[in-house]
């Protein structure tokens, strides 16, 4: 995709990129980090590095390709381990509010954004152990740091504020999250595994009525004619996605609203690979870990022109206007139209069935009149005249 930067734009992370000759000159900020590390931590350098390498060498080396990997030592790979783990976490201080070396959030402040689009691409995670090692040896801030940290990407998919319920909740959820690793063990898959949320429909789920037809897509066009509207929910999570419909005539498309940028793009694009290439089954895996590729390509659905943008930002499903311009959010959107069926997707493709099953007639006449209204104003828009003057006439005949 040309709209997503695929390749690392500051210092390298991992292996993938570490030969790239324009990383090069960011690799001496690599180390001023390892240096503030080990002066803030209180432990010589050689004890920190033991510990990272004791988990480089028994728990890292074997999660990367091993084509890559053929060609680093032992000791060049425990090397970059120890450097890029010191990096990541003084990044994260620094993004978290901590005071660390003046030279070094010189760098770091002024190019967070590349940084921030660095880090979550899937070829540059680190693994979380190795991560975590170089933590362990840090003062330990008021708040843990890995909490502290993912709490600064709430709701770095959309503009508006959360409520301070749903912060509660948040903050009890993430804790929960950290405590026991419930994601894939990387940042990307922490942050993803926080940025799609829970399943608390799975009861009604289990319950839900199989419908006589099963619909593998829809259109913006066909909501429309069923009347069903879009709209975008109150939470910020990716997997709060479906139809509502119950006590009333219409429907509501119910989704999490997206504020897009090119490095929320970018975001949201590692989410989805990392769903691809870790889960080889979608149907038999919870319903979480496909939620971000049922997200992705229920918009590609809604998406078959770029008028259909321009609706998306009228919902308020697509927030901001300093993000992407309609046809790079059109072009970025059908990019996905080949995704695998997640669960959430699958879900919602039911619900429009059971919605059209349980309003044939109501749907029918709105069908009837969404695909005719223009005429039917024009027909009213004549009765209305043609009565106007029969009125008259007779006004003029009961005067004569």
């Amino acid at each position: 995709m040309s709209l997503i930067r695929c390749q690392g734009l500051s210092p390298s992370i991992g292996p993938y990129h570490h030969h790239q000759p324009h990383l090069k000159q960011a690799e001496k900020v690599k180390h001023m980090a390892v240096i503030s590390c080990v002066i803030e931590s209180g432990h010589l350098a050689e004890e920190v590095y033991l510990e990272v390498a004791h988990v480089a060498d028994n728990h890292a080396r074997r999660l990367y390709d091993k084509d890559v990997m053929a060609g680093i030592s032992c000791a060049d790979f425990r090397d970059m381990m120890f450097v890029d783990a010191c990096f990541l976490v003084q990044y994260m201080r620094m993004d978290c509010g901590i005071a660390i070396d003046e030279s070094l959030v010189g760098f770091l402040r002024p190019n967070r954004r590349d940084i921030r689009h660095d880090l979550i691409l899937l070829e540059n995670q680190l693994p979380w152990k190795v991560v975590e090692t170089v933590m362990n040896f840090m003062p330990e801030p008021a708040v843990p740091l890995t909490e502290s940290f993912i709490s600064v990407w709430r709701g770095y998919l959309q503009h508006h504020k959360k409520e301070e319920d749903e912060e509660d909740q948040d903050t009890t959820y993430l804790s929960t999250l950290v405590k026991h690793k419930k994601f894939k063990p990387h940042l990307l898959g922490l942050l993803r595994y926080y940025t799609v949320g829970r399943n608390t429909n799975a009861d009604d789920d289990d319950n839900k009525r199989e419908p006589k037809n099963l619909a593998i897509s829809v259109s913006a066009i066909e909501l429309a004619e069923i009347g069903v509207s879009l709209t975008a929910n109150k939470t910020t999570k990716l997997i709060d996605m479906g139809l509502n419909y119950k006590g009333t005539v219409l429907g509501e498309l119910s989704m999490a609203p997206l504020s897009l940028d090119r490095n929320r793009a970018s975001f949201l694009f590692n989410m989805a690979a990392l769903e691809l290439c870790t889960v080889e089954s979608f149907s038999n895996a919870p319903v979480e870990d496909s939620a971000v590729c049922s997200y992705l390509l229920l918009l590609a659905l809604l998406v078959s022109r770029v008028e259909d943008v321009k609706e998306l930002r009228a919902r308020g499903l697509l927030q901001g206007g300093g993000g992407l311009t309609d046809m790079e959010a059109f072009k970025f959107f059908t990019t996905f139209q080949g995704l695998r069926f997640g669960r959430c997707y699958n879900s919602v493709m039911q619900d429009f069935e059971l919605y059209k099953e349980s309003r044939q007639i109501p749907s029918k006449v709105y069908a009837f009149y969404y695909k005719h209204k223009k005429i039917i104003a024009a027909v009213l828009g004549a009765i209305i005249a043609v009565s106007g003057i029969i009125g008259t006439l007779l006004s003029i005949k009961n005067n004569v």
